[in-house]
C-alpha cells in the first residue's frame, strides 16, 4: 500500500476500551435492575466477547442457564434494550474514554487530510454520542449496526461504508482489535492495522497486515507515518 485515502475505524476495543469498563459494567447493572443473580467478572466476558453481539451474548448466556431458546431471546432483547440506556449514561459520565495513542493518530490523520469513517456493528444509540463526546466531529461517515445488521466477521459493514464514501478499498485501511474485525476488514479487501487489547491478545490476527500492542506501539506509530501524506497547506 502506498499513500493513504482513507481510515475506517471499529469503536470497541479499538478507539475506545469500552468492553470491560463500559459494556460490561451496563450488563452487570441491567442484570441487577432486572432482579437478576447473573453477574459478568472480567474474565467471563473476555470469553463472551467470542459471541459477536450483546443480544446475542446475552442470548447465547441464558439458554446455556437452561432457559429455553425462545424465552431466552426475548429475555436478551429486553435486558440489552436496558444495557444500552444504562452504556449511554456511562458515556455521559466520561467513564469510556479514548485508548492511549488514538488522538495522536487521529490528530496525524486530521493534519494530512486523510478522510476518517468509522464501521462499527455497535448499535447508534450509543455509538454516536460516544463518538460526540469523545471524539467531535472527526468522522465523515459512521455505519453501526443499527444500519448493517450483519455482524462482523461478515463484510457488510465495511461494504456499506466503502459504498456511501467511495473510498478505494485498495488505498484505505481499516483498523480493528479483534480477530472478528480484522477478517470483516481483510474479507472487504481492506488492508487491516490490528491495535490489540487486553481481551484480544490471544485472538488469531494473522489477517493484519500489521498486529500492534496498541496505539503507542512504535510500529504502529511508524507504519501510519509512512503511509500518511504531508500535511496540507
Amino acid at each position: 500500500m502506498g499513500r493513504l485515502a482513507a481510515v475506517v475505524v471499529d469503536v470497541d476495543g479499538t478507539l475506545v476500551d469500552s468492553e470491560r469498563d463500559g459494556h460490561r459494567v451496563a450488563f452487570n447493572a441491567a442484570f441487577e435492575e432486572a432482579g437478576l443473580g447473573d453477574r459478568w467478572d472480567i474474565p467471563t466476558y473476555g470469553k463472551l466477547l467470542h459471541i459477536a453481539g450483546g443480544a446475542k451474548r446475552l442470548a447465547f448466556w441464558f439458554e446455556k442457564a437452561g432457559v429455553p431458546a425462545g424465552d431466552a431471546r426475548r429475555l436478551a432483547e429486553r435486558l440489552h434494550a436496558r444495557k444500552t440506556e444504562i452504556m449511554r449514561d456511562l458515556i455521559e459520565a466520561g467513564k469510556v474514554q479514548a485508548r492511549p495513542g488514538v488522538h495522536r493518530l487521529l490528530d496525524e490523520l486530521d493534519a494530512a487530510g486523510v478522510p476518517m469513517h468509522v464501521a462499527t456493528t455497535g448499535t447508534r444509540a450509543w455509538v454516536e454520542p460516544l463518538l460526540d463526546r469523545v471524539f467531535g466531529p472527526r468522522f465523515q461517515t459512521v455505519v453501526t449496526g443499527t444500519e448493517v445488521p450483519e455482524l462482523k466477521p461478515s463484510p457488510a459493514v465495511y461494504l456499506e461504508v466503502l459504498r456511501r464514501t467511495g473510498c478505494p478499498a485498495d488505498r484505505t485501511v481499516a483498523v480493528e482489535d479483534s480477530q472478528n474485525g480484522v477478517r470483516a476488514a481483510v474479507a472487504a479487501g481492506l488492508c487491516c492495522v490490528a491495535a490489540q487489547n487486553d481481551y484480544t491478545q490471544d485472538d488469531d490476527l494473522s489477517g493484519a497486515a500489521l498486529v500492534a500492542g496498541g496505539f503507542e506501539d512504535p510500529a504502529l506509530v511508524a507504519w501510519f507515518r509512512r503511509r500518511i501524506p504531508p500535511p496540507q497547506g
